[in-house]
């Protein structure tokens, strides 16, 4: 015998079977804040452009040797002193427009004659590295003093709060111009030329004393606020260790300040390493150097414009177009703040 199909079966299957696959719409994708901020900052040209000139002028400075080899000078070379004819007697190039040539792309440097491209390369190559080293230097030590002053309190966010605040009424530029000779002094004999090496630990040392406090201060008004929220009370309930809510519930929310002010401190070191060259208390030579440059063309500019101009047109660049990233990164991470 046979039966009929059920029929409460197949009407329980119909909905199923007929249902439409478009009707329930698109699946829902969720995305990170990372993946969010990524996307913000794409569609901002300006900061795209801006993070496409400082990435040159960072492969600039860490192919400064192959780009030399390639051009066929290097930046200490007396050019104008060993072949006659590149200089007249008064030191200045013969040559029009700063001694500019198919030999010397960007002329020659009055007085010792070297070559100002292979000068400028390695002079962004010496003023980036410090600025590299100091920004992250001072980046660490602001976020351990200054999550450490917020979170903690009491007596120990009040002694990192004072020693901050004497920190921060230093005259900066002329604390270094009167502390850099004093610490060589001490290291280095009168008869003796300081080395090079020494110059450079010097300068790092310095602007990092100098520059952490900025940051710290302004991560501790952070912790301050944070350490109150509903968040953090809940961790420390459930017996979390100081260490799991600074690094699980406090850092996660305080990547974008950080991030933030890494950018925007970088240019400013680049400039204070450029003014310590121009003050005299800078790298030494013979290291290239961008504030050196701007020393020599000072003097020689009213016979010369064209030295001035290179160094002076490059950092123009570089600190505009890294002060437009930072803008552009702030803006990404919080774009209630963008204007």
């Amino acid at each position: 015998m046979t039966f009929p199909p059920s029929t409460a079966t197949d009407a329980a299957a119909e909905p199923a079977d007929t249902a439409d696959p478009a009707a329930s719409g698109p699946a829902v994708v969720g995305r990170s804040p990372g993946q969010l901020m990524w996307r913000r900052f794409r569609r901002d040209r300006t900061g795209v452009g801006s993070a496409i000139v400082v990435l040159a002028f960072f492969l600039i400075a860490l192919l400064a040797p192959v780009i030399a080899s390639l051009y066929g000078k290097d930046p200490y070379t007396t050019y104008g002193q060993n072949q006659p004819g590149l200089l007249n007697q008064f030191g200045y190039p013969i040559a029009p427009n700063g001694g500019i040539s198919g030999d010397f792309w960007f002329g020659l440097e009055p007085g010792l004659g070297r070559d100002v491209f292979t000068q400028l390369v390695y002079g962004i190559r010496t003023s980036l590295s410090i600025a590299v080293i100091v920004t992250v230097l001072t980046t660490v030590i602001g976020v351990v003093m200054g999550v450490t002053s917020g979170y903690l309190g009491g007596r120990t966010d009040y002694v990192i709060g004072r020693v901050i605040d004497t920190l921060l009424a230093f005259p900066s530029q002329l604390f270094l111009i009167v502390f850099l000779p004093v610490v060589e002094a001490a290291l280095v004999l009168p008869e003796e030329e300081t080395p090079v090496w020494l110059r450079y630990v010097s300068i790092c040392v310095v602007l990092t004393v100098l520059g952490w406090a900025t940051i710290a201060r302004l991560l501790r008004a952070q912790v301050l606020s944070l350490r109150a929220r509903e968040f953090v009370e809940a961790a420390r309930v459930t017996g979390a260790s100081p260490a799991r809510v600074i690094f699980k519930e406090l850092l996660p929310n305080l990547w974008t300040p950080i991030i933030i002010q890494a950018t925007l401190a970088l240019p400013l070191y680049v400039g204070a390493e450029a003014g310590l060259g121009f003050l005299g208390v800078g790298m030494t030579e013979p290291t290239p150097d961008w504030g050196r440059m701007f020393q020599v063309g000072v003097n020689v500019y009213h016979s010369d414009v064209t030295y001035l101009l290179f160094p002076g047109v490059s950092m123009l660049i570089f600190v505009v177009a890294f002060n437009l990233l930072g803008d552009s990164i702030r803006d990404a991470f919080d774009p209630r703040t963008k204007r």
